[in-house]
Parts: structure tokens; C-alpha cells; sequence
């Protein structure tokens, strides 16, 4: 991601309190912004220790198979752990944390249109279905077959 602008102050301009920050600004594509502070007179971020670790991340579309390949072989080679490469069934991916403990994962599309077109289709009975029971539903359990069967 292209780095776009850094803010930084010694007072919060909203309240004016004393709280040096750097405020970073990356594009994330399609006219989307991904920002970041440091405070670092602040205690350390945590996740929400109320849900799972796995759960809370930001996903990244890269071009390709061999993309993935490079990113994941690039990020171990500094010494990171990642996780993957996954089967979602549509898309494949991996996950590892950044420097600043943020799960992040990069992921590449590999699904048919109309694969994409049935999990739009079954979205909505998936959904209600969820809602009532809590369960998971199989309308689309197909996705993740290859993952499961490789364990």
C-alpha cells in the first residue's frame, strides 16, 4: 500500500490535550483509507480479549497464486509467522500479525463466477438460518472441503 500522508501533533486538536500521536494514512485501494495511530504515551493496544484472536483481522486482495506465494515466502524470511496458505474454497489465503500485533491476511480470488453466484444465491437462507439456530450452515460447506480433507 502506498503511503499517502503522516499527521503527527503534540495536542489532540478535537480536545486539545497534551497526547503526541502519529496519525498514518495508507490507500488501500478503490478510494479506500486504511489509518493508523501510535501514542506512545499510551499503554499498549490489546485485542478484544471477548473474542477470539483468529476472528479479528483486515484482508488484503493480492493479484495471484504466485503473489501469495511471494508475500508468504517473504514474510518468513524476516522472521515473521504465517499462517496458511488456506483454502477458502473461492480464495486462498494467509495470515500472519504486523509488527504492531494487527492479524492481517492476504488473500487472492480463485472462485468461478458461479461459484460466487450460488454463495450470493444461499447468502440470505444461510443468514436467517444463523440467526435462528446459531449453527453453522452447510448451504456452502463445500467451500472449505479441500482444507479439511488435507488435514
Amino acid at each position: 500500500m502506498e503511503l499517502l500522508v503522516a499527521i503527527s501533533e503534540d495536542l489532540v486538536p478535537s480536545t486539545k490535550a497534551p497526547d503526541p500521536y502519529m496519525h498514518v494514512f495508507l490507500d488501500a485501494g478503490m478510494g479506500n483509507i486504511l489509518a493508523f495511530f501510535e501514542l506512545p504515551t499510551q499503554p499498549e493496544m490489546s485485542r478484544d480479549l471477548n473474542t477470539p484472536e483468529w476472528v479479528q483481522h483486515i484482508a488484503f486482495e493480492i493479484e495471484d497464486r504466485a503473489a501469495l506465494v511471494a508475500a508468504k515466502a517473504e514474510l518468513e524470511a524476516k522472521g515473521i509467522d504465517v499462517l496458511g496458505i488456506t483454502s477458502h474454497g473461492i480464495i486462498y489465503s494467509i495470515y500472519f500479525f504486523d509488527l504492531n500485533g494487527h492479524r492481517l491476511e492476504l488473500t487472492y480470488r480463485s472462485g468461478t463466477d458461479q461459484q460466487l453466484k450460488e454463495l450470493k444465491k444461499v447468502a440470505p437462507a444461510m443468514i436467517e438460518e444463523w440467526s435462528i439456530t446459531k449453527r453453522a450452515p452447510q448451504h456452502a460447506k463445500w467451500l472449505h472441503e479441500e482444507e479439511f480433507n488435507n488435514q
